[in-house]
């Protein structure tokens, strides 16, 4: 009897400790993201002068006022969501039906195809030689040149197929087909719905890449209007100007100086808003997606 009771007190404390690791942990992790909330909406010479840790000193939130007045930012906003919804959309196909292709033993070719995808990842043609390609294909400033691209990775690929080969049975593939069914079908109605947990990691894994995308907009996008929101955030925050009706009233160089550095800590918020909201909806997926699709079992 005490050595049951001496078991349960040692999985309590056990429990206490990892929650308090995993607590401290989160904070550690979760802080820098609040600190810039705060920040967004507090007067930045506030900030800067060590008042502002646990709540926002001065509140004010001009910074977001001015970033949704100015056309630029807001087009940038929403050129992101179409690229990113459309490279995703793209990108998924691509990764799931490459992978679910290559998990089958008897696709012909299949190690040579697979070795072929490895080398990419060691050895590619550069930056100059695939600027020409995409030019020669006529895709340089359009929605094409920001997708195609880096619509697969061989990564990713490999991620999926490990799934598929070490996730479903292959006897579900045969039963389906003793039952009449195609292999599209099979893979439509069956290989699909038992691989929601690694669409889901791709799903996130490709959103953030091409939301985070500005040096493919830099090289390949030659319109202002087409550009991504990365890239409008850039010219806020590495050049430290925002841009000129963002600062219409302003007269001198220390108002222009405070609107600036509200804008830069608000631009941050607003770039990270549409991952902090998709993530939860996917998180339950994405820990199981990941775990089996990393290690073949």
């Amino acid at each position: 009897m005490e050595k049951k009771s001496s078991t349960i007190n040692s999985e309590k404390i056990f429990a206490t400790v990892n929650c308090l690791f995993l607590g401290g942990f989160m904070l550690i992790v979760a802080y820098p993201l609040y600190y810039i909330l705060i920040a967004s909406f507090s007067d930045p010479y506030a900030v800067y002068a060590g008042k502002t840790f646990f709540h926002p000193s001065s509140f004010t939130a001009e910074g977001y006022w001015r970033i949704f007045q100015d056309d630029s930012i807001v087009r940038g906003y929403l050129n992101s969501l179409l690229y990113t919804i459309s490279g995703t959309s793209i990108s998924v196909f691509l990764i799931i039906v490459s992978g679910y292709s290559l998990s089958k033993k008897n696709l012909p070719g299949r190690r040579l195809i697979m070795i072929f995808f490895v080398i990419t990842m060691y050895f590619s043609g550069g930056l100059i030689p695939t600027y020409l390609v995409v030019k020669q294909l006529k895709l340089t400033n359009t929605l094409w040149a920001l997708i195609l691209p880096g619509a697969t990775g061989v990564f990713n690929i490999i991620i999926a197929r490990t799934f598929f080969e070490s996730s479903i049975p292959e006897s579900l593939y045969e039963a389906a087909l003793i039952d009449g069914s195609g292999n599209i079908n099979t893979f439509v109605h069956i290989a699909i719905p038992l691989a929601m947990p690694i669409i889901a990691v791709m799903i996130v894994f490709c959103m953030v890449n091409y939301w985070n995308d500005w040096f493919n907009a830099l090289i390949y996008v030659t319109d202002s209007d087409k550009a991504p929101l990365q890239l409008v955030l850039r010219k806020i925050l590495i050049q430290s100007q925002a841009a000129s009706d963002m600062m219409s009233g302003m007269t001198s160089y220390a108002d222009k100086n405070k609107i600036t550095e509200m804008i830069k800590f608000a631009s941050i918020m607003v770039a990270s808003v549409p991952m902090l909201v998709v993530y939860p909806f996917v998180q339950k997926y994405f820990v199981k997606g990941v775990m089996i699709g990393a290690v073949k079992g």
